[in-house]
Order: structure tokens, then C-alpha cells, then sequence
């Protein structure tokens, strides 16, 4: 569709490619008014990095004697969700 506007009524400072009526909302402008947009989903956690990192981490110290196999599957176990 297109529409024509004189060059002296048309601001190229609004949003969008809708023309300016002087004050006046377009079909385009009426309508996204009554239309809003939903909002965006929240973002998906991505705790899997942080949980490879934690049982790398978790199985050095088990390698190096610093935790027990008891202590290490504790810890393991507030990692699982």
C-alpha cells in the first residue's frame, strides 16, 4: 500500500515508516495502539557452563585430597537440580 503525502506534512523524524498527519494517528498508528505488541519471553537460565565448571572443580579436589568421596558426593548433590 502506498501512501501520498505531501512533502510538507511528512516528518521523517517519526518512528517507523508511517507518515505524519499533523497531530492525527494513522490507520497504522490506530492500530498499534489498539494492537500492543506481547511482551518478549524471559531469557532461558544457562546454568550448564557453571555446572560443568563446578564438577571440574569439584573432581580436582577430589584428585588432590582436599575433599573426601563422602564431602565430594555431598557437594555433587546441591549441584543436581
Amino acid at each position: 500500500m502506498v501512501v501520498l503525502v505531501p512533502r510538507q506534512v511528512r516528518m521523517t523524524g517519526m518512528t517507523g515508516n508511517v507518515p505524519y498527519y499533523g497531530g492525527r494517528f494513522t490507520p497504522a498508528q490506530a492500530y498499534a495502539a489498539a494492537h500492543p505488541a506481547p511482551p518478549p519471553p524471559p531469557p532461558a537460565p544457562e546454568p550448564a557452563p557453571e555446572r560443568q565448571q563446578s564438577l571440574s572443580a569439584l573432581k580436582y579436589l577430589l584428585a588432590d585430597g582436599v575433599i573426601t568421596p563422602a564431602e565430594y558426593d555431598e557437594l555433587r548433590a546441591r549441584l543436581d537440580p
